[in-house]
């Protein structure tokens, strides 16, 4: 089993979007939004699980590949990849969230996606 810090739980947008380029095969993108933020934008390979019903569907996620939680600024995916690294998973939270990825101009889906303010 793998063994994190708390110093390397955040994973800038760039890198996500390097993994995901990548194939996406190693990496497990979960978007922690509510479902009013995801509609107004989000990225196209991200897995859509609110908060609120993460422990329900934790078994849905592979052990077995790295898990990047996303939400709008990163404090609720945060929390997410805290709780998942405390259960035995390669867990991270993208910095800056949602935000920070719009910000470096990479690709919001549906065409003309935007942040929504929460």
């Amino acid at each position: 089993m793998n063994v994190f810090s708390e110093d390397d739980l955040e994973v800038t947008p760039e890198q996500v979007a390097q993994w995901l380029d990548d194939g996406g095969d190693g990496v497990q993108l979960v978007d922690v939004r509510e479902p009013y933020e995801h509609e107004a934008g989000h990225i196209a390979q991200a897995r859509h699980i609110q908060l609120e019903r993460l422990a329900s569907q934790a078994e849905t996620i592979d052990r077995e590949r790295r898990v990047v939680f996303q939400c709008r600024i990163g404090a609720r995916s945060a929390m997410a990849a805290q709780a998942f690294r405390a259960a035995g998973y390669e867990a991270y939270s993208m910095q800056g969230g949602l935000t920070a990825w719009a910000e470096k101009g990479l690709p919001l889906s549906p065409e003309g996606g935007r942040v929504a303010e929460h």
